[in-house]
């Protein structure tokens, strides 16, 4: 059978190695996985009147960049509202929600996304600084974290929301004044959602039309996966359809959530949900969440903040989350958990320890993400364990300084911002760093993630000093970050993450080689060509 697709004429990256295979030519086969490596004439002669051929003219092949964690469904969501990411201060913000309030209709919701609680320096994170610019207007403002949101006095009148309430999840808190009334801040998903689904809600099409937008951008940025950290709402449904109507243009990992208050009937369905899916998408694993974030105060860290917050686990019984990743890995299924407080990954770490103890299958990737701040006798458990570090370097780069002047350094004090995001030392201490954006937590052009595990400074001036140069990746290391090691972390090391026969023909061609561009220069790294099962999902105009 003839091949579906001849690339000629290429430089082959093997990030096992970092250098440049002798071929200069693959097939792929009708399977989806290469068929043959070879000269472009001995290729290019396997071609059909069906294959596609494509002359790269020298471009660089690499295995396909798969971003580590990513939320496309409610980032399709979340983003489609005001940016107000580049907002460096209350002034910024106020002239972004004033402009969009003037083109709302009666009634109409205002939404907005990205909010950083370094605008508000050193007043509390409130909506009071916009009380006169939402005068009247139902607005509901996400923070940068996706874990916090301000909702305007309007909103929290329809939703009902008029004092605090009590949640499953611990950390979550709808804040209050000294005399009871919401501030405004609500913090983690089970108070966000009080006024949330009292929002205006867009359609099945109109979710679905976003997400196909989101992942046909992914691709073109040079995804080939991802790493998909829950499935709420429609999501599974959305995929399904894409993938149908062969419209998904990245394959797709799915975790669905665990959250506290999960019984018994609930861990049993998400155990016999594993392995649901299409052609390229699949239900495997389970997320689950240790803690909350640093910036608003519901980490879970061993000593408390520098404001006397962030000692509590996000499990009002931390016994119950140890107890049901134990009967996880009993069933052969991989977790993955958000941990960033030092509190917070120890007890994932323990939890592991406790499950492999007790038996279960050989082989069980967990997971922790996010792992933001770590003590030194933590770092060599990951690797003791079999534990998968997954990191997000684009938020040390974008969310902090490294004078620690920000929310989140001056929230831990010196010893523990001196600690952030140790991507170097937990690589260095033998674990699988696996890299991600946490889109729409941050952007997920993944050439974005790369430099900056390199460089470490902020991406919107390059010129200001790193956050911890001293925990930068290689340019190697941040390429196996996206291609061999989520493959490793998904059981997948014998078919993914590399350019062998037999491996699937998830590919991501440059026209130069991200090994030496140079960090600052990376993002801007052409992405010529991304192919899926060997099916072009992104094309550039020249190629």
């Amino acid at each position: 059978m003839r091949p579906r697709l001849v690339l000629h004429s290429a430089r082959l990256l093997d990030p096992a190695t970092g250098g440049f295979l002798p071929e200069t030519a693959l097939a792929v086969g009708a399977d989806g996985r290469i068929a043959a490596l070879g000269d472009g004439r001995e290729v290019r002669a396997l071609a059909g009147p069906a294959t596609t051929v494509v002359g790269l003219g020298g471009a660089v092949v690499t295995p396909g960049l798969v971003d580590g964690h990513v939320h496309p469904v409610s980032g399709a969501e979340l983003t489609h509202g005001l940016d107000l990411s580049g907002c460096a201060g209350l002034d910024d913000v106020r002239a972004a929600l004033a402009e969009r309030v003037r083109s709302l209709g009666r009634g109409e919701w205002l939404f907005g996304w990205g909010l950083d609680p370094n605008v508000f320096g050193d007043r509390p994170v409130a909506v009071e600084p916009f009380d006169a610019v939402l005068d009247g207007v139902p607005a509901f403002l996400l923070l940068f974290d996706a874990h916090s949101a301000l909702a305007s006095r309007r909103a929290l009148d329809i939703a009902g929301v008029d004092g605090p309430r009590t949640f499953d999840q611990a950390s979550a808190e709808v804040v209050c004044d000294a005399d009871g009334r919401p501030t405004g801040l609500l913090q983690e998903d089970a108070a966000c959602e009080l006024v949330e689904r009292a929002a205006p809600q867009p359609t099945h099409e109109e979710r679905r039309d976003r997400l196909a937008a989101a992942l046909r951008a992914m691709a073109a940025a040079g995804l080939t996966g991802g790493h998909a950290m829950d499935a709420n709402g429609e999501s599974l449904a959305l995929y399904a359809e894409l993938d149908a109507a062969g419209e998904l243009p990245l394959r797709l990992r799915v975790a669905p959530w665990c959250q506290p208050g999960t019984d018994a009937d609930g861990v049993r369905e998400l155990i016999a949900g594993q392995g649901t899916g299409g052609a390229l998408w699949q239900v495997a694993g389970v997320k689950l969440f240790m803690d909350g974030t640093i910036d608003n105060g519901t980490a879970w860290l061993e000593r408390p903040d520098c404001h006397g917050e962030s000692t509590h686990a996000f499990w009002p019984d931390p016994a119950a989350y140890t107890a049901i990743v134990g009967e996880l890995h009993r069933a052969g299924v991989p977790t993955a958990t958000h941990a960033i407080g030092d509190a917070a990954v120890r007890h994932v770490l323990d939890s592991i320890e406790k499950a492999r103890a007790t038996g279960g299958l050989p082989g069980v990737r967990h997971r922790v993400e996010h792992i933001e701040t770590v003590p030194d006798d933590t770092l060599g458990r990951f690797r003791e364990l079999e534990v998968i570090a997954s990191m997000q370097p684009t938020h040390c780069c974008d969310f902090t300084r490294a004078d620690h002047t920000d929310n989140w350094s001056r929230r831990l004090g010196e010893e523990r911002a001196a600690r952030a995001w140790r991507c170097r030392d937990l690589w260095d201490s033998g674990a699988t760093v696996v890299l991600g954006s946490d889109w729409p937590i941050a952007p997920f052009p993944p050439l974005g993630v790369m430099a900056g595990a390199r460089h470490r400074r902020p991406s919107r001036d390059l010129t200001l000093p790193p956050h911890g140069p001293e925990q930068a990746l290689t340019a190697l290391e941040a390429l196996r970050g996206m291609t061999t090691a989520p493959a490793y972390a998904a059981g997948e090391e014998d078919r993914a993450g590399r350019i062998l026969p037999g491996h699937r023909a998830d590919l991501t061609v440059f026209a130069e080689d991200p090994l030496t561009t140079p960090a600052t220069d990376l993002p801007g790294l052409p992405v010529l060509l991304t192919a899926v099962d060997g099916r072009l999902t992104h094309r550039a105009p020249q190629v």
